[in-house]
């Protein structure tokens, strides 16, 4: 029996992998078998055990360490992710693995995978991300995999200069849109009173360490500071994620939430409610690239604050700002005006149509099944 392995580390992962597992299920027969492996921060009682979120057969739980205090907890975590994938693959002898992304974990188990000979279908490659350690790890991921399931074309010449061969590189866009097509379907009132508001303008924010500047943990002030300025608007905030520095984030804003009354925050949304609020925001407030892929599809301005997303591909709906709180609340002003909420509207996503999940599913079951998977891989020269 030929077996594909899917592995999710963390919430904002499963998300964006979600749309393609459930196609994956649907391939599943006698002769293949799609197996859910769950990791990371899914796993931790610190960031939500989100596994819980999970709507979907889990095959395997690995529970890894996530302590991101320092460069040395991160590289004992990836010590420790790489043994145990290591061992799986050695001991389920997998077809392919599917993997997403670009964070740190990600790089060790595309490492163990490499290791044991095990093709890699890599998802979101090509990207850029200029101020996060993800930008080197997403590099470092395309060169070890096998077929590349790019979200744009700009993203897919990038695959291309690194040396793939354009016969593996897929665009197909991004599971987001797909997210947003068929998940983001609670009302806003739904939405709202799942996270215990009533009626109200609010905002949605996510801020992640930015890791090549050490962590922006000091940044964590400056936007608190901007968001008193605006009272009239509930402030709806997501943790952020196991990166450096990302516990000290988290730590200030529970703190945040008992000083400041328009400040409600979560460890985790899920995707269905995460996406119905999104849909219904005055505007999205932070550093994910949740703010510059699934934003702009429902027409909602996105403040972008710093560098952490530099260099992705952005649609005009898109207000960047410097990470200070000057900047951070012009940007909000113009966010809230009727002249951008008007550029907003007739902005149409670069990330494609909404079937990414189904093109990814087929072509990496085709890609399995036919068996013409050759590892010994030739640098492509343009």
């Amino acid at each position: 029996m030929k077996k594909i392995a899917v592995v999710t580390a963390t919430r904002a992962e499963y998300g964006l992998l979600s749309p393609v597992i459930k196609e994956l299920r649907k391939h599943e027969s006698g002769d293949l078998k799609t197996e859910l492996i769950v990791t990371g921060t899914h796993l931790s009682e610190k960031y939500g055990m989100t596994v819980n979120e999970i709507d979907d057969r889990i095959d395997h739980r690995i529970p890894i360490s996530v302590k991101s205090d320092s460069e040395r907890d991160i590289s004992a975590n990836q010590a420790d992710t790489l043994v145990k994938f290591t061992e799986l693959f050695i001991e389920q002898k997998y077809s392919a693995v599917m993997l997403l992304g670009d964070r740190y974990e990600t790089l060790a188990v595309a490492i163990a995978a490499g290791n044991t000979r095990t093709p890699i279908f890599h998802i979101s490659g090509g990207d850029v991300t200029e101020g996060a350690m993800d930008e080197w790890i997403r590099h470092s991921i395309t060169k070890i995999s096998y077929l590349h399931f790019v979200t744009n074309e700009e993203s897919q010449n990038r695959v291309i200069q690194l040396g793939e061969d354009p016969k593996r590189v897929f665009n197909y866009g991004s599971t987001s849109i797909d997210n947003i097509l068929k998940v983001a379907n609670m009302t806003k009132k739904e939405a709202l009173d799942s996270v215990g508001l009533k009626n109200c303008r609010y905002a949605l924010c996510t801020y992640h360490p930015v890791t090549m500047d050490g962590g922006g943990v000091d940044q964590i002030a400056v936007l608190l500071e901007s968001i008193k300025t605006f009272p009239e608007i509930e402030f709806i905030v997501t943790k952020s994620n196991a990166d450096q520095g990302g516990a000290r984030i988290n730590y200030l804003l529970d703190n945040a939430e008992k000083e400041i009354n328009n400040i409600h925050v979560f460890t985790s949304l899920g995707v269905r409610r995460y996406l119905s609020l999104m849909k219904y925001a005055e505007f999205v407030l932070g550093n994910s690239s949740s703010g510059i892929i699934e934003t702009p599809a429902f027409q909602v301005p996105t403040v972008n604050i710093g560098d952490r997303q530099r260099g992705r591909l952005q649609s005009e709906s898109i207000i960047n700002c410097a990470a200070d709180t000057e900047s951070i609340i012009a940007a909000i002003k113009t966010a809230l005006s009727d002249e951008h909420r008007i550029i907003c509207k007739s902005i149409i996503s670069p990330y494609g149509n909404g079937n990414a999940g189904k093109k990814i599913a087929e072509k990496a079951v085709e890609a399995v099944l036919t068996g013409n998977i050759d590892l010994k891989k030739k640098f492509y020269d343009l």
